[in-house]
This record gives C-alpha cells, sequence and structure tokens, in this order.
C-alpha cells in the first residue's frame, strides 16, 4: 500500500466536497447548484434556525451569496428528493432507487408497532387520506394529529406518517416553513425514475459506498459507511469487495489507525485556497471522528449543552482556511435588529489570529450580506474576538 501524508489527505477531502474551488463571481443558478450535489451527493436538513436551515448553509460555504430560493426551485422541478439518506436529506431525484432496498425492508418502529397494536387499520387509515387529499401535513388528518408533548412528542398520526415516509409508501412533497407535507410517490418523483430497476440491496450500497468515496477523497470503511448510513457490518466487506475488485484503493493516510480508500487516480488539488465558514451539519465534518483525524479539530456540538457548560457556544461553525481548520465562531442571526451577531470567537491551538481575523471577517460580512444583514457585530468571549473585532 501506499502512504498519503496528512497533507494530501486534507487537500483530497476539501477537494471531493468543492471546498477547493473558487465561488461564482456572477449569478449564481441550477448549474452551479447540481455542480455542488455532484460534490458532496447528499445535503443533509436540519431544523435549527439560529442562523439559517442547514442546508442553505452548506450551499452558501460552497457557493456564496446566492439566492435562497435556488433549492426550493430544484425541488419544485423535481431534481432533489428527501429522505433518510445521512439523517435527513435531499438528495439528487436519480438516486431514488439507490434507497429503494432501505425503504423496502423498513421495519415498524417501536411507536408504530404500539399504534398497530392498540389500533389496527389505522396506520392504512393515514395512507388513505395522503392518497385522497395530498400533499398533507399531520395537523391535516382527520383524527390522531394532536401532538402528544413539546418538541418531539409526535402525534399517532405524525407517526404514522413518518413511517410511510421511511418505508417509501409516501415522500415529501415540500416543505413550508420546514413542516413536511406529504404525498405519494406517483405524485411527486418522476415516472421514468419509480420505473427504473431497482438494484439489489448489495448493489445499491456498494454504489452508495462508491459515491461516498467520491464526496470524501480519503476515508475509513467506517467513513464511507456513515456517509450514507449503511450498517458497518455490511460495509466493511463491501469495502474490501470493492478494494478487491479495483474500484477503491486501499492506502494507509499518516497518523490514521485504520486504513483509508480512495477512488483511484482521482486527481488532487496541488493547492488548496479555501475560505468557508461550516455549518455542524457540512458534509465535511460530519464524521467528528474524521475531522479529528485529517484536521486535529476536535469538534462537538453544544445545542444540548447546558449554557454554563458550553465550550465554544450554541451553534459554532467552525472556519475552513486554506487546508486547515483555524478557528470557530458561535454565531447568531438577529433578525430584528438586521445584526449577525459572533457570540463567541477561538482560534484553534497555533494558529496566528491576526492572520486568520482578516479573512474571517471577511466571510462573516459575505453571510452577513447574504442574509440581508445590515452588520456584524463581534462580542468579547473567546481569544480570537478582539482581533476579529478590529478586523471587522
Amino acid at each position: 500500500m501506499r502512504t498519503i501524508p496528512l497533507a494530501r489527505a486534507r487537500r483530497m477531502a476539501i477537494g471531493a466536497q468543492g471546498l477547493h474551488r473558487p465561488r461564482p463571481s456572477g449569478r449564481v443558478d441550477l448549474r452551479h447548484l447540481r455542480r455542488v450535489l455532484g460534490d458532496i451527493g447528499v445535503l443533509q436538513v436540519d431544523s435549527v434556525n439560529v442562523v439559517a436551515r442547514a442546508h442553505r448553509l452548506t450551499m452558501f460555504s460552497r457557493l456564496g451569496g446566492h439566492d435562497p430560493g435556488l433549492l426550493d426551485r430544484a425541488f419544485e422541478r423535481r431534481e432533489l428528493f428527501e429522505y433518510w439518506a445521512h439523517e435527513a436529506s435531499l438528495v439528487p431525484i436519480e438516486d431514488w432507487p439507490l434507497f429503494r432496498h432501505r425503504m423496502q425492508r423498513m421495519h415498524p418502529w417501536r411507536g408504530v408497532q404500539r399504534i398497530q397494536d392498540e389500533h389496527p387499520g389505522f396506520v392504512d387509515q393515514v395512507y388513505e387520506e395522503v392518497a385522497a387529499h395530498g400533499p398533507i401535513t399531520a395537523s391535516d388528518l382527520s383524527e390522531g394529529g394532536d401532538r402528544k408533548g413539546p418538541w418531539w412528542g409526535w402525534s399517532d398520526g405524525k407517526l404514522a406518517l413518518e413511517w410511510l415516509f421511511a418505508s417509501g409508501r409516501i415522500t415529501v412533497a415540500h416543505r413550508s416553513n420546514f413542516t413536511r407535507y406529504y404525498d405519494l410517490p406517483e405524485r411527486v418523483i418522476p415516472a421514468a425514475v419509480l420505473a427504473a430497476p431497482v438494484p439489489a440491496t448489495e448493489d445499491a450500497e456498494r454504489t452508495l459506498l462508491l459515491r461516498a468515496a467520491a464526496s470524501t477523497g480519503v476515508a475509513t470503511a467506517r467513513d464511507l459507511a456513515d456517509y450514507y448510513r449503511i450498517n458497518i457490518r455490511r460495509a466493511r466487506p463491501a469495502v474490501d469487495g470493492l478494494a478487491a475488485d479495483g474500484l477503491l484503493e486501499r492506502v494507509r493516510v499518516e497518523g490514521w489507525k485504520d486504513d483509508g480508500f480512495v477512488l483511484p487516480d482521482r486527481p488532487v488539488p496541488r493547492r488548496v485556497d479555501a475560505r468557508a465558514l461550516l455549518c455542524p451539519f457540512d458534509s465535511l465534518i460530519w464524521h467528528r471522528d474524521r475531522a479529528e483525524r485529517l484536521f486535529g479539530f476536535h469538534y462537538r456540538i453544544e445545542i444540548y449543552t447546558p449554557a454554563a457548560k458550553r465550550v465554544h457556544g450554541y451553534y459554532v461553525f467552525p472556519f475552513l482556511l486554506g487546508d486547515a481548520l483555524v478557528g470557530r465562531v458561535d454565531l447568531k442571526a438577529d433578525r430584528e435588529a438586521g445584526v449577525l451577531r459572533v457570540r463567541g470567537a477561538h482560534a484553534e491551538e497555533g494558529a496566528d489570529r491576526a492572520a486568520i481575523a482578516p479573512p474571517l471577517a471577511a466571510e462573516l460580512q459575505e453571510m452577513a450580506a447574504w442574509l440581508g444583514m445590515a452588520d456584524v457585530a463581534v462580542e468579547r468571549r473567546g481569544d480570537l474576538a478582539q482581533a476579529l473585532r478590529k478586523a471587522v
């Protein structure tokens, strides 16, 4: 096996995610969006809206300022569909058949099994309501739509809808204020896609693992499995088989305990001049262990950590500069005041704060403009705050 130096592995990872490219200088359109989706393969969505929704922030990191409705238009044109590909994710529409095996083998969850035991026929009743009246939300159901409690206290109707969605009997027609509207696949997914052959589980997962290899640049078997959330017990022999067939190359990566895998003859950027704020759900840093192996960057989201125990803040963006993660900022969009607030700013150990602050300030100002914010305000928390405040 050849050994890949860690600096080269970082360039491979950043290049695979399309973060090495200069952002478009003119009007951003659907062609640019398609290129990003071609790079990353799957775009995670998340409900947290402290700055903006995660899927929009991931696009901003690669495209800079653009029409935030661009993703919505791609979805309306049926170029994307939503499914549990990583977590809840947007995926290119042509990949629908690759997830049919996952839908078909979906077993009833505990809550759904309870509903079926207590109210036989209820799940089918919910399906029939979608068929008759879709697209609909849980609150549109004739019964079973009342929430059981705050936040994740899903109603029986919502549980049934989510189970039907996960098993492929219904799908997401669109979202409004992040609420899913459900409809039948035949009214949402193009007929040619629905009619496409459905690969066997083994073939579909081999394809997804190769897609993961393309989007990660270099990764362990566990990293590849995580990208599309494939069970590691199935993924590991599949990755070994892909390597035996010559579709993946097994490599050593400097400092890694486990073997890495790369696509053979994949071009590697000679130099990376990246500058990007990465939201917590950006696909470059999904696998926290991999981010630490690649960048020496220990990262944990602290949303659910009590405020007094947070180290870096509530919604923290790592800052990618060149081929390194050099700092992190805790951001909040104060929409009422029209200000992007930096609640805290920290440099990584050994990073040059004076060198980091100007490009970080420029990135924050570009993000603020994209969000429609008139200003960036830097608070005092963190060892990077003073230099950043001066640069802003």
